[in-house]
């Protein structure tokens, strides 16, 4: 069976991410890429961002995935990842999440390590979730952290069009899971060599 690389999965905040957003930077880098798009990306509700997620995850077909989300999108992973532990989604990159309790949704999230490996990029001066609960909220999830610094909420806003940081993520993520497809080949003193 040929190898294939897992797709990218963008998944925005609340109001989508706009041309000059660094989501929309990022799935152009990649052909196979795919956004969530929410019926309606001003409404943040839980449980039906989380379950377009599986569905988009479905109407895509099979195959591995890498997720990358952004803001309220960042909720909803967690929540998807924690709902189907069969996700096909194979990591998790969570940047600059947004706050649960300014939504009333932190205990509608999961509160343990999630399922998979995943990765949590925080800023020190983001309105929207301040490090220290950017660090017990990645500390929960089972998720590497790190902070870039007062960069705001790591939106177009902020300046960020491209996210170099965030293809390096994918780059990674594709290059350890191409590593776990290559077949263990035998030292060469085990072959055996037939005359």
């Amino acid at each position: 069976m040929p190898y294939s690389a897992p797709r990218v999965l963008i998944i925005p905040g609340l109001h989508d991410s706009g041309p000059a957003h660094w989501q929309t930077w990022l799935q152009g880098q990649y052909r196979d890429a795919r956004r969530v798009t929410q019926r309606d990306p001003s409404r943040p509700e839980l449980e039906r961002w989380a379950e377009r997620i599986q569905r988009t995850l479905e109407v895509a077909g099979p195959g591995e995935w890498l997720a990358v989300a952004h803001s309220f999108g960042s909720l909803a992973l967690a929540k998807h990842l924690a709902d189907h532990p069969g996700s096909p989604i194979r990591e998790a990159l969570f940047v600059a999440p947004a706050e649960p309790d300014k939504f009333g949704l932190a205990e509608a999230l999961p509160h343990h390590r999630l399922p998979r490996r995943s990765r949590l990029l925080a800023s020190s001066n983001d309105p929207w979730m301040s490090a220290a609960s950017a660090a017990r909220w990645a500390y929960r999830w089972g998720a590497s952290y790190s902070n870039l610094g007062p960069v705001g909420h790591i939106n177009a806003e902020a300046g960020f069009g491209p996210l170099p940081v965030a293809k390096s993520w994918v780059d990674a993520a594709r290059a350890r899971h191409a590593a776990e497809q290559r077949p263990r080949h035998a030292e060469f003193r085990e072959w055996a060599f037939a005359i």
